[in-house]
């Protein structure tokens, strides 16, 4: 899937504010409320807060994907943030979080979901494309450098 086509730069956040888990997953809802994509902030919190409180979605290498399906949801919502100087995330390697990707999908559409996963998982380990994702200077070229990198594959 192309994930520049989902986004936009209001579901950006670069550089993000916030400095722990819990509030990087509400401050990128917010952007999908603000978007106007998400109208129940409240359930979509607390989807996301309950599939954390199973396991950490920090990955591991600077990166979390927090996600989860709420009925709101058609296909797949996706914003991302930025944050150059690290996120406590309670990743798996212990390290500080600096992408974040928060993915809603469909209940209905689980294939939809597990496939954006995975395309972000290969994003993030193409050689260079971390370390100019977490310097981007502005969501616009966030969008850029996942849209070039997907190209390249």
């Amino acid at each position: 899937m192309n994930l520049a086509s989902l986004l936009e730069p209001n579901l950006i956040s670069t550089p993000m504010e916030s400095t722990f888990k819990d509030e990087a997953i509400a401050e990128l809802v917010e952007l999908m409320v603000r978007a106007g994509e998400v109208t129940d902030r409240e359930g979509v919190l607390e989807v996301l807060y309950e599939r954390e409180s199973k396991g950490s979605t920090g990955i591991g290498g600077g990166v979390a994907i927090p996600h989860a399906r709420h009925s709101e949801v058609e296909d797949v919502l996706l914003a991302v943030g930025v944050a150059p100087d690290g996120i406590e995330f309670d990743a798996v390697d212990d390290e500080p979080v600096r992408l974040v990707f928060l993915l809603l999908g469909a209940p209905d559409k689980p294939g939809q979901t597990i496939e954006v996963l995975a395309d972000i998982g290969v994003l993030v380990q193409i050689p260079g494309v971390y370390d100019k994702l977490v310097n981007s200077s502005d969501a616009e070229a966030v969008i850029r450098i996942i849209e070039e990198a997907q190209q390249e594959q």
